[in-house]
């Protein structure tokens, strides 16, 4: 009997999971691919979009660049995961059925229970988003005056965080406008729970950049007009943006697979509480022992090439393997600049610092996009796109 694998998301999991399905599975199954979205999105770039949306082309991809023609690919959202029926539920569409499903649908915004401030923000998980936050900013700076500048605030200082920053910076010093930039972090530090040396190097590009940072001093409260903290002055603010923390998307709402915060526990060869079920990504939180998998784009991008050939091999009644996330270290950019720390040698090569900056990691940054770009899609492609990352 042909099995049915059904892939949901086109994140980094879910394209990645499709690559390397078509080449594992080689036609002996049949493939559906499910996603709200027709094309890939190269998700760690898309900061670059609130500066310029025209760099859109240059990080997005068909599904039609990814998929095999045997691949069926359906366009809907997915709304639930009937276990018991072995089907995934979709918004407009029929039920499609599945022998095995890879659940990649990422993750959505977490607001923590802070009072108004899903209400009054903006976020950064989508293409959509990003120019969202071009046309606000836009917006807000021309309304504004040198003696009157827009207000800024982002709010978490993570990796989406700062990169939102330093792309505003870029769009402020390109067009002259008359914006300020806050940085808000409840934590101590910005970049939390990282080695104090990149924090300090992405401090001060930001700090360079004319990026206001605020720390140690938690959101209690946001308004249409300003956030409130816990101890310190209100801010405010023409434009929020919110980047603080990641949940489960909303379709396993009441799922009996085990799960945190609709987040899918899996176990290391990706399988959950229902050996049919899969889950890689932000979609799930994937034991490693001490601690859970990181929810990054690195992880996901790793995870999706053991968990399609778990599939695979599971079809085929052979033992799953099981996966080790693998740090191969940080590369972050402010605007044009970047800070990378922690590189794993390549070609046998060892680097002489942790942490460095300059030439040496902005192109790096360009290097990890373009590889991945190349991984689903071509060379081609990948060079084409270069400018933009």
């Amino acid at each position: 009997m042909t099995e049915n694998v059904v892939v949901l998301g086109a994140g980094y999991a879910g394209t990645g999971a499709i690559n390397k399905l078509q080449s594992e599975l080689d036609g002996n199954a049949r493939l559906t691919w499910i996603a709200d979205v027709d094309y890939h999105l190269v998700l760690h770039e898309s900061h670059r979009v609130i500066r310029d949306p025209d760099v859109r082309s240059d990080i997005t991809f068909p599904v039609d660049q990814i998929a095999d023609p045997s691949t069926r690919f359906v366009k809907d959202e997915v709304t639930g995961l009937d276990t018991d029926e072995q089907v995934v539920e979709l918004a407009d569409g029929d039920d499609v059925e599945y022998d095995y499903v890879l659940v990649g649908l990422g993750s959505q915004t977490a607001y923590y229970g802070i009072p108004g401030l899903e209400e009054h923000s903006l976020t950064l998980k989508s293409l959509d988003d990003a120019l969202e936050i071009h046309e606000a900013v836009t917006e807000a700076s021309q309304e504004a005056t040198r003696g009157d500048p827009a207000q800024v605030v982002i709010g978490g200082a993570g990796l989406s965080g700062i990169q939102t920053a330093g792309e505003i910076a870029e769009f402020r010093d390109n067009h002259r406008a008359p914006i300020e930039i806050h940085l808000v972090e409840a934590l101590e530090e910005i970049f939390p729970g990282n080695d104090p040396e990149i924090q300090q190097a992405l401090r001060d590009l930001l700090e360079d950049a004319g990026v206001r940072i605020h720390t140690d001093d938690p959101i209690t409260e946001a308004t249409d007009e300003a956030i409130e903290f816990d101890e310190g002055e209100p801010l405010e603010y023409d434009v929020l943006v919110w980047t603080g923390g990641i949940t489960g998307r909303d379709a396993f709402d009441g799922t009996e697979l085990e799960n945190e915060h609709n987040r899918l526990v899996a176990e290391a060869n990706f399988q959950t509480s229902d050996e049919r079920v899969f889950a890689i990504g932000d979609s799930a939180i994937i034991d490693q022992g001490d601690q859970p998998a990181p929810p990054t784009a690195q992880a996901a991008w790793q995870a999706a090439e053991v968990a399609g050939e778990n599939i695979a091999r599971a079809i085929e009644n052979r033992p799953l393997k099981t996966w080790e996330h693998e740090d191969k270290g940080t590369v972050v950019s402010v605007g044009e600049k970047a800070v990378a720390h922690d590189v794993k040698p390549a070609f046998g090569i060892s680097l002489p610092v942790d942490t460095f900056g300059g030439f040496p990691a902005q192109n790096l940054k360009k290097m990890i996009a373009a590889r991945w770009i190349a991984d689903v899609t071509s060379w081609n492609e990948a060079r084409k796109s270069w400018p933009s990352l």
